[in-house]
């Protein structure tokens, strides 16, 4: 295998990524507003059919992960996987964004938590085996922080520009005499689902293809055997049944949980506790494009730097504190009220920053998950980055549903109606909104950072557990 990735190489493993970005952004930021204050659905049905799907989710991660660790075929062990998933999760994605009119709360909620299933299916089959291929593209120890990078900057950017789009365009055109906001309009999400199938069935052949070149160099699949549903689940325990495993699935837990949160009340805050404009929303959602650069390019330098484990701890920590400043000062009555021109941008160059800095984050944890498989190698004989990534694959999926069902409570517990415009909407409410967010996110953040410490692996002892395969 060449030591060195192409930048064309690199750019097709991150373009793939695209597919996911939109679908997160989708779920995160849009789900939530457009079944409960557009279309009408209980927020707490909202979430109850999103964290249902996760039952599925369960079963379907592992297995597709350890089939993928375990396929024989001439095109590898993951690009069958992601060519025959895109079809499936493009048109799943596009009927989500069109519901039946008029329907009831028992028929919206049975809608959506089969559409939730499967496009989480779908995603499973594409996501899982495409984020496992970063270790079998390189194995070298900020390589791979390097190639994770350009995958975070995809999925940020491909998903953000979702969300320009969104505010920037259909929400402004979406006016009408009957509707006054355009985000209370059912045709621009309508419109956006369309566009987002696309993104997502274009971005998936395009890494399939782009990455077809490098099969030749990836490890073969072990030895055909006889496969038993035991013999799955027995190898799935052996190879998970790791420290450095447990510290990140604990850890990566706990922030799907708070980033589930966190993103799916962001445009409630926006929207009723700072009293943004679609165009102001709009302008913030730009400044993700330059806090997926700021990652994507101190990532690989603090790998190199200081390591993965310790640069995840600072810059987390840094992060994760900062994030909700903004709201803490509101709570606290040290900001100017909402309209002046200083609260607009504090907000923005706060989260411009804090956003690079977990991106950051981010793809640090993604490497240090990219570390174990040569651990895990020495171990149990078998290269298992399927089932070490499909962990990764759930835990984004089923647990920020969760997330999002935690903030559908928060939501009913600040006493947020469904349907309410910004007028309807008492100082109380939105006060009852932050003092209820800001301690909850914070205190599982911080949960996270204690979880990830037990992580082991260091640059040492990757290149030890290199050296050691090379032997043998």
């Amino acid at each position: 295998m060449p030591e060195k990735l192409s930048v064309g190489i690199k750019s097709a493993y991150g373009i793939g990524a695209v597919a996911y970005g939109v679908n997160n952004v989708g779920f995160d930021y849009f789900l939530l507003l457009f079944y409960s204050q557009v279309i009408g659905l209980d927020a707490r049905l909202v979430g109850i059919a999103i964290l249902a799907a996760l039952v599925v989710d369960a079963i379907s991660d592992p297995i597709v992960g350890y089939w993928s660790d375990n396929l024989r075929s001439r095109w590898g062990r993951r690009h069958p996987f992601m060519v025959a998933a895109a079809v499936p999760f493009a048109a799943s994605f596009y009927l989500l964004w069109h519901p039946p009119e008029g329907g009831s709360q028992a028929e919206l909620f049975w809608y959506l938590l089969t559409m939730a299933v499967v496009i989480r299916t779908a995603m499973t089959f594409y996501e899982t085996p495409s984020a496992a291929l970063a270790p079998e593209l390189t194995n070298d120890y900020v390589e791979r922080s390097s190639l994770i990078s350009y995958r975070s900057y995809f999925a940020w950017t491909g998903g953000n520009a979702m969300t320009v789009l969104m505010f920037f365009f259909l929400f402004p055109a979406m006016v009408t005499d009957a509707i006054a906001d355009g985000r209370f309009n059912r045709s621009a999400y309508e419109i956006m689902g369309t566009i987002a199938s696309l993104l997502i069935f274009i971005s998936i052949l395009l890494s399939a293809i782009g990455t077809r070149s490098r099969i030749k160099y990836f490890k073969a699949a072990p030895p055909r055997r006889r496969i038993t549903i035991k013999l799955v689940f027995r190898e799935i325990f052996e190879t998970v049944s790791n420290r450095s495993f447990l510290a990140l699935f604990v850890a990566a837990l706990l922030g799907a949980v708070a980033t589930g949160l966190a993103a799916s009340l962001s445009f409630y805050f926006y929207t009723y506790f700072w009293e943004f404009s679609s165009i102001e929303t709009g302008l913030i959602t730009m400044g993700v494009f330059i806090s997926a650069i700021i990652g994507a390019v101190l990532a690989p330098y603090v790998t190199k730097k200081i390591g993965k484990k310790k640069g995840a701890m600072i810059v987390g920590l840094v992060a994760f504190i900062g994030s909700p400043l903004p709201i803490t000062l509101r709570l606290l009555d040290l900001l100017p009220d909402n309209g002046s021109p200083f609260v607009f941008w504090f907000v923005f160059m706060t989260g411009v920053i804090d956003l690079g800095l977990i991106i950051c984050f981010q793809i640090l944890y993604g490497s240090m998950m990219a570390d174990l498989v040569e651990q895990s190698e020495l171990k149990t004989g078998r290269r298992s980055e399927g089932v070490f990534f499909s962990s990764v694959t759930f835990i984004r999926k089923s647990v920020q549903g969760f997330g999002l069902m935690l903030a559908s409570f928060v939501l009913y517990w600040a006493g947020l109606s469904a349907g309410a415009t910004v007028e309807q909407v008492s100082d109380e409410t939105v006060w009852r909104l932050g003092i209820y967010y800001v301690p909850s996110v914070v205190f599982i953040w911080m949960l996270m950072m204690v979880a990830i410490s037990a992580y082991k692996i260091d640059r040492v002892e990757h290149e030890d557990n290199l050296r050691r395969l090379a032997d043998n």
